[in-house]
């Protein structure tokens, strides 16, 4: 029988987050990696509309099926559809269940799940706990996740992979891109304004990502460099935004904070390169595929050293690590880019070899090989 390896997913292509990134890619590099192997693949979306609803690049759509959120007739069309399967491969905990259902009717099939971030660095209910120990390989995407997963839930160790994300193999090279005069007259930025960039989501149940830090710095760095702004992009809510918007005028800042909602993707790229340094001091980043992407754009990077950060700037070789606790420290990061940037900016050939889709394949490979 032909291997066959079935991929679930809570979505795809109807989200832009992090996680979907990481499916999106996944799913080309299983379709590629069983193209060489003579298998199958097939991925299946609890969320996403029907295959005919996107406009995919990263695999032929008559291997995806959109269930768009029905969700029994997911469950039951994965637990039947994996009768003639190798290899199930789940998402995200939240549908390890299903992986856990058939682990129990068909003990033989071999269950693989990605761990992301916060949602298993907690110790996991008693129900979490049996199910995941049903799994035969667990793939955290950084080795803080794999460290604080196995720790707090007394995992085999033996188990986990971490496969660190990964540049998506479409991002647009960027040389096209310098400073657009339309975008910085959009925000009012001088030609030798100094731009701080975040891009993030701003919750007030998720407050973890350090623009405040940020915003406290500028206030430390506002004597030295009169023309610092700070660009805050991603959808927010209305209290984090009233907290953001109090912050700077207490601090007078409120004309050097700008806050742009939601941006598309296609927008993205005018923005890391307006910009001159990114920072995002986060305290809960499971990996920070952000990072790699504003490096790839030639952006040095601050970034926090207390969660999966530390992996996406390799321990520090490609960019600043800092306490996100201290604001000291995020503002003696800020001045010393913007005094010597040359020496910040990210080494590309270490970024490319240890980021690149190519990479991530290969190792990809080596681990449903093993």
């Amino acid at each position: 029988m032909r291997h066959k390896t079935l991929f679930l997913t809570l979505k795809v292509f109807a989200a832009t987050g992090g996680i979907e990134k990481v499916c999106r890619v996944a799913g080309k590099a299983l379709y590629e990696w069983s193209i060489t192997n003579n298998s199958r693949v097939e991925i299946y979306s609890m969320y996403d509309k029907n295959r005919d609803g996107y406009n995919n690049k990263y695999f032929p759509n008559e291997i995806f099926r959109g269930f768009n959120e029905d969700k029994i007739k997911f469950i039951l069309s994965s637990i039947w559809n994996s009768r003639n399967t190798n290899t199930v491969i789940i998402s995200h905990i939240n549908l390890l269940i299903v992986g856990w259902l058939i682990k129990l009717l068909m003990p033989q099939k071999r269950i693989i799940l990605f761990a992301h971030g916060i949602e298993v660095w907690g110790k996991l209910n008693r129900f979490r706990r049996i199910t995941i120990k049903s799994c035969d390989l667990i793939i955290p995407v950084s080795q803080f996740t794999s460290q604080k997963l196995t720790e707090l839930n007394q995992l085999d160790t033996n188990k986990c992979k971490v496969l660190n994300n990964c540049l998506d193999p479409f991002l647009p090279l960027g040389k096209e891109f310098k400073h657009h005069d339309a975008l910085r007259h959009k925000y009012g930025f001088k030609k030798d304004d100094i731009i701080l960039f975040t891009l993030t989501r701003l919750s007030s149940k998720e407050r973890y990502k350090g623009y405040d830090k940020v915003i406290q710095a500028m206030d430390r760095l506002k004597t030295k460099y009169s023309n610092i702004k700070y660009l805050i992009a991603g959808s927010y809510d209305s209290e984090e935004i009233k907290y953001i918007n109090n912050l700077s005028r207490d601090l007078g800042l409120f004309k050097d904070i700008f806050i742009t909602g939601f941006i598309n993707e296609e927008d993205l790229v005018a923005h890391f390169s307006m910009a001159n340094i990114y920072v995002m001091p986060s305290m809960k980043e499971g990996f920070g595929i952000v990072f790699i992407e504003a490096m790839y754009y030639g952006l040095p990077v601050i970034a926090g050293n207390k969660d999966g950060s530390v992996d996406a700037l390799l321990n520090g070789e490609l960019g600043t690590l800092v306490n996100p606790l201290n604001v000291n420290e995020i503002k003696n990061a800020i001045d010393s880019i913007i005094e010597n940037k040359s020496i910040h900016v990210p080494n590309r050939h270490k970024l490319i070899s240890s980021f690149s889709y190519e990479s991530y394949k290969h190792k990809f490979e080596k681990i449903l090989e093993h």
